[in-house]
């Protein structure tokens, strides 16, 4: 495909992203009758804001879900400390809602505007964001032009490319040439995720390894953890987390293979996505299993089998009550889920083998013998009742976890490092300003 023909087929994107915004209401119409938007914020899916853009610098840093925003979470604290204001989207409400916990009027916080033209052109025109900072593989054809037409600086950290995406640019290289020399900087996670990033057209590429291991361990609120673990006593505990369709079947049905010989075990099912949570509770119950559901209050009792874990942003109490964690996303999905916060907390992880996405990590594991990787329901099973039998392999498995993780940090020090030229302009304009990352008046405008 020639150079000429990329630039055709983005013009072609474009029109069609043009002509499809009239009729872009009932689709996001459809999301909200979902739950997957919150329908007094869906202006902002189409690049509108009641909220004033902050005097000074602006960072527009981009993280699609819960995930990247905890990868990310670090490198904004790190930012607010040097007085730079933070607007800061994300693309799901359980990821707002996370935002809203952990940072609160800190940052401005706005759903990410639909990649077509003038949703962004509406975005961009009220907040003239000075630099964009995106997470991972958020690679939006109109948003990365739009951008390169005004001239802000854009880069792409802890980057990664799926064997799927790379496979897919690649049949389209001079389409992908023509997005990725947008780009400003690419940061990667790994040499493999660079390499590709190079192959595609980006130019500068650095690696500086995965951030999310240099996040703090998800946070737990000390008495909930005290209660449930005196609810629990020395029950023997595993989870599944992160779980997609099929998983939770899996884990429940692994639950009825182990109880002869575990009649004390306890299974948390942690669901991907809450919103599940009574689909997952009538299919646990079918099973003739007894279940208390964390969102409803339902206390754990000695005849409980199950508990579900439907809440949002408690994942640390999850995983400190838990022996061991099959992390979901990787017998019935693609890609897998991250295991570096259950390897991080002393959690023996378990995985199904589709796992790309955190390839490196999981490699990193299985050498060092923090983590296992299963092929089905059987072998499952099998391994949470080979650790349970064995507790000298299980605290092995877990010190071996905690020691990988440790040994990958130091990402986010690279990745500052490669931010630098692009952040310190922005310190030094905000200090001769005068300006201060204080939102409050910014997410309470005047009437």
């Amino acid at each position: 495909m020639s150079e000429k023909w990329a630039r055709t087929v983005l013009t072609l994107y474009k029109a069609a992203g043009c002509a499809a915004y009239p009729l872009i209401g009932p689709y996001i119409g459809y999301r909200i009758y979902r739950g997957k938007e919150e329908r007094n914020r869906r202006c902002e899916r189409y690049g509108r804001s009641d909220i004033a853009r902050p005097d000074g610098p602006l960072i527009w840093m981009h993280a699609a879900s819960v995930g990247e925003f905890t990868a990310i979470l670090p490198l904004i604290e790190h930012f607010l400390a040097l007085d730079i204001h933070i607007l800061l989207t994300t693309g799901t409400r359980t990821s707002a809602a996370l935002v809203a916990e952990r940072l609160g009027s800190r940052v401005i916080h706005q759903y990410v505007p639909l990649d077509l033209l003038p949703a962004l052109r509406r975005f961009l025109d009220h907040w003239q964001p000075d630099v964009a900072i995106k997470c991972e593989s958020e690679i939006w054809p109109m948003t990365i032009m739009e951008l390169g037409k005004r001239h802000i600086p854009q880069i792409l950290i802890n980057g990664r490319m799926s064997d799927r995406s790379y496979a897919r640019w690649k049949k389209r290289s001079a389409v992908a040439e023509a997005l990725f020399e947008n780009f400003a900087h690419v940061v990667a996670q790994s040499d493999a995720d660079g390499e590709r990033f190079r192959q595609l057209g980006a130019r500068p590429v650095t690696i500086s390894g995965n951030l999310k291991v240099d996040t703090e361990a998800p946070p737990v609120q000390p008495q909930e953890l005290a209660f449930l673990q005196g609810l629990i006593g020395k029950r023997k505990v595993w989870a599944a987390i992160s779980t997609h369709e099929g998983e939770e079947e899996i884990a429940a049905n692994v639950h009825n293979m182990l109880k002869t010989r575990h009649p004390d075990l306890l299974t948390m099912i942690v669901p991907r996505h809450p919103e599940r949570a009574e689909s997952i509770r009538m299919m646990i119950e079918a099973k003739g299993l007894s279940v208390a559901q964390r969102s409803l209050g339902e206390e754990i009792t000695p005849q409980t089998a199950v508990y579900l874990g439907d809440t949002i942003g408690e994942m640390g109490l999850y995983l400190r009550l838990s022996q061991i964690a099959f992390v979901g996303k990787s017998l019935t999905g693609q890609g897998g889920q991250n295991p570096l916060e259950p390897a991080m907390l002393g959690t023996a992880v378990l995985s199904g083998r589709n796992v790309q996405n955190f390839r490196e990590s999981y490699q990193r594991l299985i050498k060092n013998g923090g983590a296992k990787l299963v092929s089905d329901h059987n072998m499952l099973a099998g391994a949470v009742n080979f650790l349970f039998n064995n507790p000298d392999r299980l605290k092995t498995m877990t010190e071996a976890g905690k020691r990988t993780v440790g040994d990958m940090r130091g990402a986010l020090e690279r990745t500052v490092a490669a931010l630098e030229p692009f952040i310190s302009p922005l310190v030094v304009k905000s200090r001769l300003s005068g300006s201060a990352c204080d939102f409050s008046a910014a997410h309470n405008p005047p009437e």
